[in-house]
């Protein structure tokens, strides 16, 4: 699978990443065989980046991770996990987690965006994975804390990196404004994108992508599918828009999408793989992927050729923005 660079780091990655939140049973229980059934899959389609963060499951998902990859060549695969939540004991636990995760909430979530939690969040990464590093760290949805998170956190991921500790750092959010301010303001390498570049949703075209671009920096977009909408050849009603039930307008003009995508010889979902590659400053799409099924899926709609022609289409008909570049898809 061809690799692209995280620009201006040693860091290269796979066009396609395997997205571990679901592995921590997101939503519901992923049983610890499929999970590595499911990297196992990835390693066969040439998958070689992997993202987790202690978020996902409570550190299920990095133990998860970690034991799967241990086995394997370091110096073949890349691996990125996040700080800005330490796991810390939980005082009153309920039985579950009450943040998305089927686990036991023995351990709860801390926010801590100071140099010492990012430090010691890195070395709890560390211990869960049973790795000897980490290439990329992402601070993690710091929607409420900037002033944290780029006066303290990013400068301690800085001197990491500048020691050569750390392959390249960034922010991972679901919005594209202050992803935009981390570029333009500290040190931050890479964008971890979730949901703001895709067939349904532009906004990033307003303030991150151009911010990457002016300034040599790197995007690794998330969320294409944006929750389940654009995952399907034929979107129907009741499926989930950025975790919500997709209205009725959002339905319809997914369909539209899908039947100009079938008039090219594509498909939806393989499109919304593909559009991000649109601008040049995307170098990963990342999916979460809970079965070896899902992993050979995805990697067969990454491997399709989607036409040049069809983005074309879509802007003349106003089903994506204007300003959409017209680059080739980049899908190998």
């Amino acid at each position: 699978m061809r690799l692209r660079k995280i620009q201006n780091t040693p860091v290269a990655v796979t066009e396609l990443g395997f997205g571990a939140s679901v592995i921590g049973n997101l939503y519901r229980v992923t049983p610890s065989f499929d999970a590595a059934a499911a990297i196992d899959a990835a390693w066969g389609a040439g998958i070689r980046y992997f993202d987790t963060a202690p978020h996902y499951g409570l550190g299920l998902s990095e133990r998860r991770l970690g034991a799967a990859l241990q086995v394997r060549p370091r110096e073949e695969y890349v691996i990125s996990s996040k700080v800005g939540r330490l796991l810390v004991p939980n005082e009153q636990p309920c039985g579950v987690d009450t943040e998305g995760f089927v686990v036991r909430d023995d351990l709860r979530r801390q926010w801590d965006f100071s140099r010492d939690g990012v430090l010691r969040s890195i070395e709890h990464t560390l211990r869960r994975t049973g790795l000897d590093r980490l290439d990329v760290v992402y601070l993690h949805d710091p929607d409420d804390h900037w002033q944290q998170a780029a006066e303290e956190a990013m400068p301690a991921l800085a001197d990491l990196r500048d020691q050569g500790v750390i392959g390249a750092i960034g922010v991972g959010m679901n919005q594209s404004a202050m992803p935009a301010r981390f570029l333009r303001e500290t040190a931050a390498d890479v964008v971890m994108l979730a949901g703001r570049y895709t067939l349904l949703d532009q906004s990033a075209l307003d303030d991150v992508l151009p911010a990457a671009q002016e300034l040599g920096k790197s995007v690794v977009a998330v969320g294409v599918f944006n929750s389940g909408l654009l995952s399907r050849d034929r979107p129907r009603p009741g499926m989930k828009y950025d975790y919500r039930d997709a209205s009725t307008d959002l339905v319809e003009r997914a369909q539209a999408i899908a039947d100009v995508c079938e008039q090219h010889g594509t498909t939806l979902p393989a499109a919304a793989i593909a559009f991000p590659y649109t601008h040049p400053c995307v170098v990963n799409v990342t999916l979460g992927m809970r079965t070896a099924e899902q992993v050979e899926r995805n990697a067969e709609l990454h491997r399709r050729p989607v036409p040049a022609a069809l983005w074309e289409r879509l802007r003349a008909e106003g089903l994506i923005r204007a300003d959409v570049l017209s680059l080739d898809s980049g899908a190998s």
